[in-house]
Order: C-alpha cells, then structure tokens, then sequence
C-alpha cells in the first residue's frame, strides 16, 4: 500500500506547490481532481487534452517530485434531471477518460449520480424507504430506464480508451451509496463497475467498513482515507439523517474528521489489514475535510497516524511454519 492524497486540499496553490509540499510529507501517489465538485486547479483536461505542452509539463511536475498519480476523480452527475447539468456531468467524466488515456492511467474516481423521478423532473431525487409504493416503483425506473443504461454506454466508451476501473464513491445522495447498490451496479453492468472505498460515509450511516471491505473483495479500486465521528448525544435525539450545515459541528449528528479522529488506531488498523486480505495493495489516500482543522495540521496528522497503520512491505514467507 502507498500513501497518498487527494490533491483538492491545496487548490489554492499550484500543481508544482502542492507536490513540492505532498512530497515533503513522505506522500507517495496523489489523487488530482480533474473537474465536477472536485473542481479542476490541478488538472483542467479542456487545457491538457488540446495544449501537448502542457500535458507534457504537467506530467514533469508530478515525475519531479517522484509521485504517481493513483487515479483522477471527476466526481459529478451524470444523470442528473437537468439535462444541462447531466450533459455538463457526463463532459467531465469522459474527459477525464480521455487525460487518463493520454496519462496511462487505468481507472477514475467518480460518483453513480441520481436521476430524478421523471424525465420532467428538475432535481435529483435520492430514494431512502421501500414505501409509500411510490419510491419503489420510482427506484425501480431510475435504475432501470437511466441508471443501468447510462453506466452501460459510458463503460463501453471507457474500455475504448484503455480505462478498466471506474470506482464509484459510495455516498448518500446518490444510487449508489452503500455495498448492496455498489454490487447491484457491477453486476448489471460489469467488472468494470467497482468502489473508491471511503469509510467515512459508510461510518455515518451505521455500516461497518470491515464488514463491507470483505463483501466487496476485489470490486475496491481505491481507497479514501477520511474518518467520521457519531456525536452519540445528537445521534440519540435525532438519529443519522443531518441536514444541518457542516458547519454547526456542536449541534450535528455526526462531523467528518481527520484520520485517527473519528476512530482510533486498532479500528483503522483493522481496516488496513482487511483491505490487505481481500488483495487491496494500492493508494491509501487521504481525504482531508475535517473543519475542526486546519488544511496543513489536519494533513500532517493523518500522514503520521497512517504511517503507523499502513502495511507498506509484501508478507513474505511464513516462516514459523
């Protein structure tokens, strides 16, 4: 396994800056955002698809501070009600395709995205409850009529340019959000279909990652390293569905927090030996969106506290055997 970083914590300053500073951390693989709610500062495909130039500086910067990049993530949504804002999903995830093509990349991080309950819907429409019968035959429509097609065409299109892994974040507000809908996914469409692994949105929603990491097996193609802390007084009150701002940290049912701050080092120690059994030897890569903490101290203690976790060197031998 290797350390690494999703690059969005430092869109704020250059590619160059922001390796020069990953690198001095011990980082080892970087995660870059190439568009959709990530947004683009270190990588816009409109810029390296069209300018070989400035694909070819862009790849300098990253070999000169000895990274690899583990993957770009173009999450968005892509079967969104709004024709607009699918078209404008789609865009991104393609494109991103298409830089990893030209970068030799073999997978993307991305999100399903939702459809709404009609195509005259205006918004995406998550469905959380099997009744009134309504959501059921809703869900059964999303999948079916926009869903299953959609990632049908856009695995055909990925396999054309060379990209094998589209790892979908399970996350709320979307099809896919948990392990069932991840598998159900994969096995409409296919091995291309896996997960990008972020416990920190399973936590919340009452799923145990060790749980899910066996389920899943080889379906994980990446791995985010972001912790959540249950606040077990508001969760008692109000259970783990928060529309509150992230903002409102004393009053929330649960805050994301930086590695280690959630949850102590024999639960991610467990995580990282679970991902070790199922085969998982790839980028650990963190995902800083901790607002208790700054960017820089947020970042540098998940890097210590990982690498007191991480199992970085192959097994070998047993040799007491």
């Amino acid at each position: 396994m290797k350390l690494g970083v999703f690059t969005t914590l430092l869109s704020n300053l250059s590619l160059d800056e922001a390796c020069k500073y990953f690198k001095s951390l011990g980082i080892e693989m970087i995660e870059i955002g190439c568009g959709g709610y990530p947004g683009n500062a270190h990588a816009n495909p409109d810029e390296l698809l069209s300018d070989a130039s400035k694909l070819e500086e862009f790849k300098a910067t990253v070999a000169k501070y000895g990274l690899e990049i583990s993957a770009l993530s173009c999450h968005a949504n892509p079967v969104h009600p709004n024709k607009d804002e699918a078209a404008a999903g789609d865009k991104v995830i393609r494109d991103a395709i298409l830089l990893a093509e030209k970068l030799g990349l073999h997978q993307i991080n991305t999100f399903s995205g939702c459809p709404g309950d009609s195509k005259d819907a205006k918004y995406p429409n998550w469905v959380t409850c099997p009744w009134p019968n309504d959501f059921s035959e809703l869900l059964e429509w999303q999948w079916n009529e926009v869903l299953i097609p959609y990632w049908k065409d856009l695995v055909s299109f990925a396999k054309t340019h060379g990209v094998n892994k589209i790892a979908l974040e399970m996350h709320p507000g979307f099809c896919v959000y948990n392990t069932e809908s991840l598998l159900k996914l994969r096995e409409a469409v296919g091995p291309e279909i896996g997960a990008n692994f972020d416990p920190s949105h399973l936590i919340w929603q009452g799923m145990e990652p060790v749980a899910c990491i066996r389920k899943l097996g080889d379906a994980i193609f990446h791995f985010h390293a972001k912790d959540t802390k249950l606040d077990k007084y508001n969760t008692a009150v109000n259970g783990v569905l928060d529309v509150k701002s992230y903002a409102d940290e004393l009053n929330r049912s649960w805050i994301f927090r930086s590695i280690g701050y959630g949850n102590g080092a024999e639960y991610w120690k467990d995580i990282i030996s679970n991902l070790r059994m199922v085969g998982y030897d790839y980028a650990i890569s963190i995902e800083h969106e901790d607002s208790l903490m700054s960017q820089n101290e947020g970042l540098s203690k998940a890097v210590e506290f990982l690498k007191g976790v991480l199992i970085t060197e192959k097994s070998g031998e047993m040799w007491w055997i």
